[in-house]
């Protein structure tokens, strides 16, 4: 039996070279990354302060009994010190299927759901269809875009203060359908038309992001395409079936996800819109905000245990979605 001897290194041809330790590699990937590692420190260091402490003491609390009453305060000049107690997972399965979990947590998860994925699709139909209007050559289209972008621009508490205003009883709306002799809804006050108003204004918040990102990857498609397309007889919805959908995928996929998160943690339309005066109407994240804040004695534990339920949910809900959405690519690769 002849064994092969590479001259050079004195080893055996085909025998594998020992992979170094941790240490070594971790010691060679500083010396030959210590740039990058030196610039990315101080983003670091603030995302560690501002997400991920937050995040473990949050986590913590919910695994306590923590709230107002035996949470660290100071009255005065006397400092009363924290006497909550560790309690495991008992919020998570008080919240998921305790006595009062369905009216607790379910409902509004539910309710949750329907409004995040309403306006998601209402977002991109809306916005898809504007962007493709505004992707013609019109006149006047600049003023068309400066006008349609303005609801994104405006501050979102004017926006919703505004349409409070047009949504009160005696406002615009219900005093033109009154004028026109038609039914005025309580939006503010009955339950099906607080979920309505709310998915509306969120609408009207939310489309003109939607309209900005899909119309910059309508004009990043090549227009040969099209011509290429017509050549062969393809008619307008062939042309947008397997030209424009296709050329909108990437940047479909990517303000899809970053809607779903949005809407899932939109906080500031329904508290705004309400006042906290329509607990049927809340999502997850204003339910949790009430529990924390809005009620006494104020429950930081549960509050806490709702986010990371939330926290939950979104990062299952994206690691699905990018699978899904990467099903293809290894035939498409191939």
């Amino acid at each position: 039996m002849t064994v092969a001897i590479d001259r050079a290194t004195g080893k055996r041809r085909g025998e594998r070279t020992p992979r170094p330790g941790p240490l070594t590699r971790l010691k060679h990937t500083y010396q030959k990354y210590w740039y990058a590692y030196a610039m990315i420190a101080p983003v670091a260091l603030v995302l560690g302060v501002l997400v991920l402490y937050p995040l473990v003491y949050g986590f913590y609390l919910s695994l306590t009994d923590a709230d107002s009453l035996n949470s660290a305060r100071t009255i005065g000049v006397n400092r009363i010190e924290a006497t909550y107690t560790f309690i495991g997972l008992d919020n998570y399965a008080d919240i998921l299927w305790g006595d009062t979990a369905y009216d607790r947590f379910w409902s509004h998860f539910i309710w949750t759901i329907v409004w995040t994925a309403a306006c998601v699709t209402l977002h991109y139909v809306i916005g898809l269809g504007l962007a493709l209007l505004l992707n013609q050559r019109i006149r006047g289209r600049t003023l068309y875009r400066l006008v349609l972008v303005l609801p994104w621009a405006v501050p979102t508490f004017v926006t919703v203060f505004g349409w409070r205003f047009m949504l009160a009883d005696t406002g615009l709306i219900n005093s033109a359908l009154d004028a026109l002799h038609l039914p005025t809804p309580l939006w503010l006050e009955d339950t099906f038309w607080q979920r309505f108003a709310a998915i509306m204004v969120n609408t009207w918040c939310g489309v003109p992001f939607m309209m900005l990102s899909l119309l910059g990857g309508l004009q990043s498609i090549d227009t040969s395409l099209y011509e290429a397309a017509e050549m062969d007889g393809a008619s307008a919805w062939q042309r947008f079936r397997f030209v424009t959908l296709p050329g909108l995928r990437s940047v479909s996929s990517t303000v899809v996800l970053l809607g779903v998160i949005w809407t899932f943690n939109q906080f500031a339309i329904i508290f705004l819109l309400f006042g906290g005066t329509a607990p049927d109407a809340d999502i997850l994240v204003t339910w949790a905000y009430y529990l924390g804040f809005g009620q006494q004695p104020r429950d930081f534990a549960q509050s806490a245990a709702y986010g990371m339920l939330l926290l939950s949910v979104l990062v299952v809900f994206t690691a699905f979605y990018r699978r899904w959405l990467n099903r293809d690519e290894p035939q498409l690769a191939n």
